[in-house]
């Protein structure tokens, strides 16, 4: 993976320069929007729709660039997410910053959020403890979802992509494992009937425990830069 990321360096600090020099209307017209994303980040922190919301330390809402045009989706808070707010701060994430940086991206010029805004817990009376998380059930999914549209509606983002199998189910409704959808591109339609290019891949944790996965991610990376440099 590093040969092949040497091998595209210009052209990843090329696509960082354009996201940078993005045009000034197009920030101001999402900058607007940045008053009702913090409108639905507060419903979010008072949302009592599922169990979730009884138990979670803080609420998840999403981090990034108002204006991102590629939005990355997880499938839900993990213990250091539930305490910072923030999803994607553990080791998990800090392999994410890396995978966006390899591309000429960041967590400032993408937005990340998940499909659950709140820590799914093996055990919520147990908070504190460590092994604790789980993925989240299709209830849990589904009371979140309007959440997560709205956010696609708001953000407008050209390109969604999916991190491992549970959000990429998720989304798209699709039982085959993450190993046979990965890196083929698909379409995502919010309620609100926008219809956004996604991308699966695996997620950041399975190339942690698997790091031959990485140069899958790799290629749908390239992929996805390979997109980006065609609207640049």
């Amino acid at each position: 993976m590093t040969d092949a990321r040497t091998e595209f360096t210009s052209l990843a600090k090329e696509l960082k320069r354009r996201v940078a020099l993005s045009d000034e209307s197009d920030w101001n017209m999402k900058e607007n929007r940045q008053g009702t994303l913090e409108e639905l980040k507060l419903e979010v922190e008072s949302c009592r729709k599922c169990p979730l919301g009884l138990s979670r330390i803080k609420a998840v809402f999403g981090v990034g660039n108002p204006k991102a045009k590629v939005m990355f989706v997880g499938e839900g808070p993990g213990y250091s997410e539930d305490r910072k707010g923030e999803p994607f701060v553990g080791r998990a994430g800090q392999l994410l910053d890396k995978i966006l940086e390899s591309i000429g991206l960041s967590r400032q010029t993408v937005y990340i959020a998940n499909t659950v805004k709140c820590h799914p817990m093996k055990n919520p009376a147990t908070p504190d403890a460590r092994s604790n998380d789980r993925p989240p059930d299709e209830t849990e999914i589904n009371a979140c979802r309007p959440y997560l549209d709205q956010q696609i509606d708001l953000i407008s983002p050209a390109f969604i992509v999916t991190l491992g199998s549970v959000a990429t189910k998720a989304m798209l409704h699709n039982e085959e494992p993450i190993s046979k959808v990965r890196g083929i591109w698909r379409e995502y339609a919010t309620a609100s009937g926008r219809v956004v290019r996604l991308l699966p891949t695996f997620h950041p944790a399975a190339l942690l425990r698997n790091p031959d996965l990485k140069k899958l991610v790799w290629m749908d990376m390239k992929n996805l830069r390979s997109e980006l440099e065609k609207g640049a």
